[in-house]
């Protein structure tokens, strides 16, 4: 190795390091760096989240109480529920003849997938082959006990911690929905199928979508299970994204390249376009037909921002996933920029807000920040409001209706005004023509 002493154009001295290396060392260590980093599996689905969009928000992506799956597992803070994952893993193998027997069947049959699973999670997992089993079993044997004993499949033990105390159902509403504390879809089914009783009508999807029934909305609906049929499903919160994607048929769910922004609330009903909320299966479903803009009701609870980030988090990251989510997120950020606006929806009844009015105003704000939208679901519907707004009449019309339509005073005085005006244009007529 040479070292040479040569002048910088300050006049301080500065050391130029001459290295011989072979052109062979080179393109060894190139090929070797080429190996160990190829781009990620196809069948990668479980992500840890980018750092750009954690910083945001940290809680919002690390689970409270409970770990699932390998990247959270071993937390100091998340060991002592582990002990009531064992109790669940108790009971859905002791009703069956042989608790013994099911324990190995449950083994065995994710032992057959153990590849395959490992191979849903981007980044090097720490587990051996056994560990890494053990994890997946237990985990889900939770899960799917939670499930069943949730929808009253199965009983509940008078001192089961999940459902005696609150705060365990919301510490696992908000840990099952984040992304880097999901399960492989199909460790779940094959859980699910070993273990279901011969008279068990529910399947899997059914059950999920019962328990985060609220999570969107406080409507009741159902989405048909044919929507699912042939719908590969990653993990749970991939399925609570298409309960959202796939009802949605509007003629903005195409992908649509470009965006504009959207009017707020209240300019919205300036120009004397009627908010109205519908029924739908989905909160994307926003349609705009005859100066009425039809949204379905959103629920604005502890969990909304978690579930919200997440999925967006999930839309970012697998791979040739449209931002629907994201999507519905920047529009409805900019149809709430003050209290009045989130007063307008309320009153409506578009937006059902559990939450202190002034965080929910800022809600939408920051949940889509350092993300990047392509294909912006929703540029048809404004184009189509955007239009509406800048129309004179329609601002005159909302103008007249909201100032004079309804109000006796104001009745009266206009038919006065007018009185008045058609007896001077008589009077000024005899004059002139007189």
């Amino acid at each position: 190795m040479n070292i040479t002493n040569i002048k910088a154009l300050d006049g301080r001295s500065d050391h130029v390091v001459c290295m011989d290396c072979p052109s062979e060392s080179v393109a060894s260590s190139l090929e070797n760096m080429m190996v160990r980093n190829n781009f990620l599996p196809s069948t990668c689905c479980i992500f840890k989240t980018p750092s750009i969009l954690y910083r945001h928000k940290e809680e919002a992506y690390i689970p409270n109480a409970f770990s699932f799956g390998p990247f959270h597992h071993g937390k100091p803070n998340l060991t002592e529920t582990e002990k009531i994952k064992s109790k669940y893993l108790q009971c859905l193998i002791a009703r069956s003849h042989s608790p013994e027997a099911r324990l190995k069947q449950c083994i065995d049959v994710i032992k057959e997938v153990e590849e395959e699973a490992r191979a849903c999670y981007a980044g090097t997992i720490g587990f051996s082959h056994d560990e890494f089993v053990k994890i997946l079993v237990l985990d889900a044997c939770f899960i799917v006990e939670l499930f069943r004993k949730d929808a009253n499949l199965v009983s509940k033990d008078d001192d089961d911690p999940v459902f005696t105390m609150s705060c365990m159902l919301q510490y696992l509403f908000h840990d099952l929905i984040l992304l880097e504390n999901q399960i492989p879809w199909l460790v779940l089914e094959r859980i699910f199928s070993l273990t279901a009783s011969p008279n068990e009508a529910k399947s899997l999807v059914g059950l999920t979508l019962q328990f985060f029934s609220n999570i969107f909305s406080s409507d009741e609906h159902s989405i048909e299970p044919h929507l699912f049929a042939n719908q590969e499903i990653k993990h749970i919160l991939d399925l609570l994204r298409k309960s959202l994607i796939l009802p949605y048929s509007g003629e903005d769910s195409q992908h649509c390249l470009g965006w504009q922004p959207f009017p707020s609330a209240t300019s919205i009903k300036e120009a004397g376009i009627e908010f109205r909320r519908v029924s739908s299966s989905s909160i994307l479903d926003i349609r705009f037909r005859n100066g009425i803009l039809e949204m379905p009701s959103l629920l604005i609870q502890e969990t909304t921002e978690t579930i919200f980030r997440n999925l967006i988090s999930f839309e970012q990251c697998y791979p040739n996933c449209s931002p629907g989510v994201a999507s519905y997120v920047i529009l409805l950020s900019n149809l709430i920029n003050t209290s009045k606006d989130l007063d307008i929806l309320c009153g409506t009844g578009i937006i059902d807000n559990w939450l202190i009015p002034e965080d929910s105003t800022k809600f939408f704000k920051a949940l889509y920040h350092d993300s990047y939208v392509k294909e912006f679901h929703y540029l048809r519907l404004c184009e189509n409001v955007n239009g509406y707004c800048h129309q004179w009449r329609s601002r005159w019309n909302a103008f007249y209706k909201h100032n004079y339509l309804g109000k006796p005073w104001a009745i009266v005085s206009g038919f006065a005004v007018a009185t008045f005006l058609i007896l001077t244009f008589i009077q000024t007529y005899y004059i002139v023509f007189k």
